[in-house]
């Protein structure tokens, strides 16, 4: 079990939430880094065993807006109407009977453009503008505003309001008693010659706003209300009436979808950019082990400083995922990180690649260049395999760590350099120093701050986590479905030394995958190099290993004297394809001649 019973706790403190690790047995991950106590923030990655979480202050809903206040003052009206939704439309029995009057025509004319402008629109504020907009040409409100509330709460997450005369600056005032009452009753209510509150007061706010009359319709989407349209006049010379009362309610109801699909859509984009960023920011390491722990804690401590870094260890160890996990926690983060391997270039091309050339500066060089280090301006350079440097380039490199500042090939100005240096080799620097291959000062430059990164085999615990994180990777890549690995492919996998660390064990786990005929990777699945190395005590895994290769044997040799040599007739007698039997035959080393006959 990856998670401890009592593993990691998190308070909340004077505003702050801070994450603590009980002695758990795998550790507390933020950030892919292990943690004792740290303050959470907003956006950090939380990893306990194999669980991982998004720690969020908020969940990026939009604000209640200033252009609209809710005032909670009760009304009176000398006059009000209440439509309940099976009579607030416009249906077809009511059409029928409509007279073809200049204000029906008007009001079904609007519906139209409404719903035409509505469906079209993929943003929720231009959608409630257009929308209040087109509401405010046909019924004569001075104030406009919807409310959005929350799937099944009775809190507003999202406001909008217009007021025609002042402009988007003074904030529409809504009588948060009839938005209530409307959520609640999923009614529409019409009132006019607003009076005054129940204790015989003036709402002090609708005094000052000189509210005459409002309407106020639910939009609703399967029985369930999600917010409002908010209309009112101070001009008491308008009425509002039981036509205006039924044209809002019928855009209500058709605004609800619209606005619905707008949210999900927003909803959506939201959660895929957090998806996004957590993939784009995590780093790659798979490893608990203790030498992987100590890794992560350097990474801690050197990530938000500029030094510059030296990392060494085996080839496959994971050099270049150190470098680029430093670089995502860093300052320089939103910086690019450019990797340049110094042992596969000549020196003249490398040169090039790292400082750039003019236009002319050699033949081919027809036009003017950027070096990988000014490219990298305001990010993070990565030498992959420094020790390969030639002389002249390693004085060049030299004086962009003492100067910060190089010139391209066949120029004379000088670049300033605003970059952070990581590099990694897998040779010993010192013994090239102590040779004259390596420049001792470059050396002391690089190796301000230095890590040796562990082989697989000195963390061999860490064996079968990475097996399965491979397995995973390769069945995706090969479409190919495999659930797992055997314990007894473990246990080979767990006994070799891997001379090529992690990239090997990656490379052999693709292979047992794309070559396996099961959903479970075998140890006949794996190379002989693997399975010839294993452990030389008595494990039964060797045992097994062996009897199931000896029964290949004999099932292959009596299908071939079956087939009197025939390739695909043994094939067929034991239900696999020729090309399969061809290449088993190799792997077994039989050795199968074809009777004459």
């Amino acid at each position: 079990m990856s998670v401890s019973r009592w593993h990691c706790l998190i308070k909340s403190e004077a505003g702050r939430f801070t994450i603590s690790d009980l002695g758990s047995r795998n550790g507390t991950i933020v950030n892919g880094l292990p943690v004792k106590e740290q303050i959470l923030e907003h956006g950090n990655r939380v990893q306990v065993g194999e669980f991982r979480f998004l720690f969020l202050l908020d969940e990026e809903v939009p604000p209640i807006s200033s252009q609209v206040q809710l005032d909670d003052g009760t009304l009176v009206a000398r006059s009000a109407i209440q439509f309940c939704k099976e009579n607030a439309l416009y249906p077809d029995r009511v059409l029928a009977t409509l007279p073809p009057t200049a204000r029906t025509t008007r009001d079904l004319n609007a519906l139209l453009k409404i719903s035409r402008v509505i469906n079209s629109i993929r943003k929720r504020e231009p959608l409630q503008r257009q929308l209040l907009e087109m509401v405010l040409e046909v019924i004569p409100a001075e104030r406009a505003a919807i409310l959005l509330a929350e799937r099944g709460q009775p809190e507003f997450t999202s406001v909008f309001g217009i007021d025609k005369d002042s402009g988007p600056d003074r904030p529409v005032r809504v009588s948060r008693t009839v938005v209530h009452q409307v959520i609640r009753e999923g009614v529409a209510i019409l009132s006019n010659d607003i009076l005054e509150t129940a204790d015989g007061g003036i709402a002090e706010s609708l005094a000052t706003s000189q509210i005459h009359s409002l309407l106020c319709a639910p939009m609703a989407i399967f029985d369930q209300v999600m917010g409002v349209i908010y209309l009112d006049t101070g001009n008491r010379s308008v009425r509002f009436d039981p036509d205006d009362l039924q044209l809002l309610t019928a855009v209500a109801s058709m605004a609800a979808l619209a606005l619905e699909n707008v949210r999900d859509r927003e909803e959506l984009e939201s959660e895929n950019r957090r998806l996004q960023a957590e993939v784009e920011i995590q780093h790659s390491m798979v490893g608990e082990s203790l030498r992987m722990r100590e890794v992560y804690q350097f990474i801690g401590k050197v990530a938000p400083t500029d030094s510059t870094i030296l990392i060494g260890g085996e080839s496959g160890t994971g050099k270049e995922l150190v470098a680029r996990a430093i670089h995502l926690n860093s300052l320089r983060a939103a910086g690019p990180f450019v990797g340049i391997n110094c042992a596969v270039l000549t020196e003249s091309l490398l040169e090039s690649e790292l400082f750039g050339h003019e236009k002319g500066a050699f033949t081919g060089a027809i036009a003017q260049k950027k070096g990988k280090l000014e490219v990298a301006e305001g990010g993070t350079v990565f030498l992959d395999e420094v020790g390969e440097l030639a002389p002249t380039i390693q004085a060049k490199l030299l004086r962009v760590l003492q100067e910060r500042e190089f010139e391209r090939v066949g120029a004379t100005r000088p670049i300033k350099a605003n970059i952070r240096l990581i590099a990694a080799t897998n040779r010993d620097l010192l013994e090239a120093v102590g040779t004259g291959t390596f420049r001792q000062d470059l050396y002391y430059r690089l190796n301000v701050v230095s890590l040796t990164m562990p082989s697989l085999r000195e963390r061999s615990e860490d064996i079968p986590l990475l097996a399965r994180y491979f397995v995973g990777e390769s069945s995706k890549r090969s479409r190919r479905r495999v659930m797992g690995i055997s314990a007894e492919a473990i246990e080979c996998l767990i006994h070799y030394d891997w001379p090529g660390n992690v990239r090997e064990l990656q490379n052999t786990i693709e292979r047992a995958v794309v070559l396996g005929s099961t959903e479970l990777i075998l140890a006949e699945d794996l190379p002989e190099v693997v399975l010839e190395k294993g452990p030389l005590t008595d494990v039964p895994v060797t045992k097994f290993y062996e009897r199931v290769k000896e029964m290949k044997r004999n099932l292959v040799l009596t299908a071939m004297e079956r087939a009197a040599g025939n390739y695909t007739e043994a094939a067929e007698s034991l239900g696999m394809h020729r090309n399969n039997l061809h290449r088993l035959i190799r792997e077994l080393g039989l050795k199968i001649s074809r009777k004459k006959g």
